[in-house]
Formats: structure tokens, C-alpha cells, sequence
């Protein structure tokens, strides 16, 4: 437990933390940030290469289950898409220029589970029934991996347990790819998860398991579930480098888009990217990627809800997964499920000390009125967590903010010679009864 008079101190090393306790909308700027690619945890290059090209053996099985992933040849991958008509948008809710090109990933629309989650969660189960099936002689690495379709596949994953704890997207992504393998899946969610992606599991044949508590208890119930069984799979959203490196594998990925598109990124012309943050292991492994395709000319920032920024206050005081934001009296309640993470990721924090640029919190209510503004300019169907990455821009151009982050930049028209990019991260599969509840809702807390 932490002492009040702990608090008191942080709260003068740190001037911005009260205005965290107080569910302020806050922008913080990381004082360790440094834009060489550091790795203080030894994650190689290799490594990445090699979960890109794990994914790629997996192509033929994936176009042959999942006919959604055709357009990518079997990836699961999704649209880099310019929304230069959303910058006026932006530009007037918050009273902001922003002059750089406006893009969108399009995360929401992954095949397969329909948010980022897809990435990290099915590389991670599709890399542990590779190692089973290896060490069972029934593939070889140069196969034509359409075989994990056979029968005999499903037999010998029908004896082994998958686990997780999820506020909903992760465990949507195991469970779906989980039971189509034919293991025996088991999701573990907390109170904040929707009652949406329970149904939907529990229709693939998912057991899943409901807590009244948050997310950190959830994990930790899955874990010790998980121990008590040899042939149980838990996969650990707090400090999972697989998840991490399938994260990762995105920035690969995003490179060709935009050379295909004839997109320059160089140091006349950064990438400044807008992650929404939960526990950490998706954005912090995209970020990581980024840095190492992009190097100094890429800065990301994360997003959390003000009343869940546990990255943030973990990173600010330097504890990590050491505090929780309701010892900071915040309440870890927010209508962004699949951010209300109330104790950050240990592996994450640590690893993004000199990688990532910043952490901003954001309102609910704006959740719910970007994602009404998105819909009817842009068409696009969001759930609220997603929409997080999208006062990024305008936050990062508030006048001290700015000159602060101009400070690290050798060049000093950074921000409007810059490409920034918004991580949209769920919303494709969200049944559309709670799709137009969202558009009705201004704060559900």
C-alpha cells in the first residue's frame, strides 16, 4: 500500500499528478524521452523478423478459415486511410491548426476479431500451436501450413487449454482464433467488459468467466487457474513478448503502406502517431516496432481515459506496475472497456521509458461526441476506446505543450511538416444496437 505522505511528495516532484488525481484532461510530455531507438529489455530486430514471418506461414490456414482475409493474402491486416476532410473537424473542437496530413489505421476493421487486438492475441496463439505441432511431428516449418485445417490438428489441440484475462477485445481475439483451432478456451473478463463480447464468445464455444472486479483481478484469477493445469496455455497481457512482438509486427507492415502510397517519412517529414492505452502491450509494442523501422523520425503517444491512466502515473513516478490508479483515489470506471486498466503493464512501462514521446488523458463524454462527429463526416463506426488517439493532435499543438515537445525536435516546423496518424483499434464488430446507443450517449459514467 502506498502512504499518503508518498502521494504528497510525488505530488510535488510532479506538479502535472495533481491535476491526474483530479480526472483532469492532462498532456505529459516524457522527460526520458530520447528519439534513438534504445531496447533497455534486448527485443532484436531478429525477433520481429521472425514473428513477421511466422505470420507469414500461417497465411494459407487463415485465407482458408477466415475467407475475410483474403484481400491481405491471408495477413491480418488493415487500411492506412487519409481523412484530411476531419482535420477541419478537429481543428474546431479544439481550437487548433492542425497543418500536417491526417491519416487513420484502420485497426477497427482487422479480420478475424475486429480490433488491434487481433494482432498480439492470434500471432500469440498461432505461434504456441506451431511449437506444439512441431514438437509432435505433424508440420515441418517449410509445409504448406493450410494443413492446420486437418483433423488431426484439432485432436491434438482439443487436449490443451487456452487462458486469458480481458476487458473484452484480447479475449475476443483468443477465444475466436482459440476455438477455431480446437482448443479449450477459457476467458476470463472483468466487470468493464460488454456484455456484447461475452454473448459472441460464448457462441463460438468460448467458456468464459465474469468477474466483479477489474482487470488486474481478472488476469490474476486466470493465472492461478491456469498454473493448476500442465496442459494450460495462459497468455499474460502484462508481460507477454509474444503478444508484444505481434504487435510489433504492424510497423512492417505500415512502412509499405506507405511507400505504396508515395508517403515520405524522414526527418523533414516525422510520424507522430496517437495510440489508445490500456494495460500497454498493444501500443507499446507498436510503438517499439515503429522506432525501429522509423527510428528518430517517429513519435508516439499514448491516450487513457482520466479515470484509468495508469500508464501514465506509472511512468510519471517511475512504479510501473508497482501502483494502481484507485490508490491515487481515481476509480478505474470508464466507458472505454478495453482501456479501464487500473495497473499498467511492468514489461511495457519499462521498455517505453526511452521510446515513447508522451501520455495524454481524455474526458469520456469527448469518447462519445468524436465518435458521433467521425461517423457523420467520415462515415466510420468506432467503439468509444477507439476514439481516444483523435484529440492527439490538437492537444499536441496547445501552445506549451508544443513548445515543450519543439524543445526535442532538431527541426522546429515539426509539427506542421508532420504526418500524423490516429491508431483506430476497435469498433468493426460491435453489434450495431450498441453502435447507435453510443451515438446517443454523452457519458455513461
Amino acid at each position: 500500500m502506498i502512504s499518503k505522505a508518498k502521494i504528497e511528495q510525488w505530488k510535488q516532484n510532479y506538479p502535472l499528478l495533481n491535476d491526474v488525481i483530479n480526472a483532469k484532461e492532462v498532456f505529459w510530455l516524457n522527460p526520458k524521452y530520447k528519439r534513438e531507438d534504445e531496447n533497455p529489455i534486448r527485443i532484436s530486430t531478429k525477433e520481429l523478423k521472425e514473428a513477421a514471418e511466422r505470420l507469414q506461414r500461417f497465411a494459407p490456414y487463415l485465407r482458408e478459415v477466415f475467407p475475410e482475409t483474403e484481400k491481405y493474402g491471408g495477413l491480418i491486416e488493415s487500411e492506412l486511410q487519409n481523412i484530411d476532410g476531419f482535420k477541419l473537424e478537429l481543428n474546431n473542437i479544439f481550437h487548433s491548426t492542425i497543418r500536417g496530413d491526417l491519416y487513420i489505421k484502420r485497426d477497427d476493421s482487422l479480420p478475424i476479431a475486429g480490433s488491434i487486438k487481433a494482432r498480439g492475441g492470434i500471432y500469440e496463439v498461432l505461434k504456441y500451436a506451431e511449437s506444439l505441432a512441431l514438437k509432435n511431428s505433424i508440420i515441418s516449418k517449410k509445409d504448406n501450413y493450410k494443413v492446420f485445417t486437418e483433423e488431426k490438428f484439432r485432436s491434438l489441440f482439443s487436449q490443451y487449454s487456452l487462458a486469458v484475462g480481458s476487458t473484452g477485445n484480447l479475449g475476443l481475439s483468443i477465444g475466436i482464433i482459440g476455438s477455431t483451432l480446437g482448443f479449450n478456451t477459457t476467458v476470463h473478463m472483468s466487470s468493464d467488459a460488454k456484455v456484447w463480447k461475452k454473448e459472441l464468445l460464448r457462441k463460438r464455444g468460448v467458456k468464459v468467466k465474469e468477474y466483479n472486479t477489474d482487470y488486474s483481478q481478472a488476469v490474476k484469477e486466470g493465472r492461478r487457474e491456469s498454473r493448476q493445469d500442465p496442459k494450460s496455455y495462459f497468455i499474460d497481457d502484462e508481460k507477454s513478448r509474444d503478444l508484444f512482438l505481434g504487435y510489433a509486427v504492424a510497423a512492417l507492415r505500415l512502412k509499405k503502406q506507405f511507400a505504396d502510397k508515395n508517403i515520405r517519412i524522414d526527418e523533414q517529414s516525422p510520424l507522430l502517431v496517437f495510440l489508445p492505452c490500456g494495460v500497454g502491450g498493444g501500443p507499446g509494442g507498436i510503438c517499439f516496432g515503429l522506432k525501429k523501422v522509423f527510428g528518430k523520425n517517429v513519435h508516439c503517444f499514448f491516450a487513457e481515459p482520466t479515470h484509468s491512466p495508469s500508464m501514465l502515473i506509472g511512468m510519471m513516478t517511475g512504479e510501473h506496475n508497482k501502483i494502481t490508479v484507485q490508490q491515487f483515489g481515481l476509480s478505474n470506471k470508464t466507458a472505454a472497456d478495453g482501456l479501464a486498466v487500473g495497473r499498467p503493464s511492468k514489461f511495457v512501462g519499462k521498455l517505453m521509458e526511452n521510446l515513447l514521446a508522451g501520455i495524454y488523458t481524455v474526458q469520456d463524454d469527448q469518447l462519445f461526441y468524436l465518435l458521433k462527429r467521425l461517423y457523420k463526416k467520415e462515415n466510420i463506426k468506432l467503439e468509444p476506446s477507439a476514439l481516444a488517439g483523435f484529440p492527439g493532435p490538437s492537444k499536441l499543438l496547445q501552445k506549451e505543450v508544443g513548445n515543450d515537445f519543439l524543445g526535442l525536435c532538431e527541426d522546429k516546423d515539426v509539427l506542421d511538416n508532420a504526418k500524423y496518424l490516429i491508431w483506430a483499434t476497435g469498433g468493426s464488430m460491435v453489434p450495431e444496437k450498441e453502435f447507435l446507443h453510443n451515438l446517443q450517449t454523452k457519458n455513461e459514467n
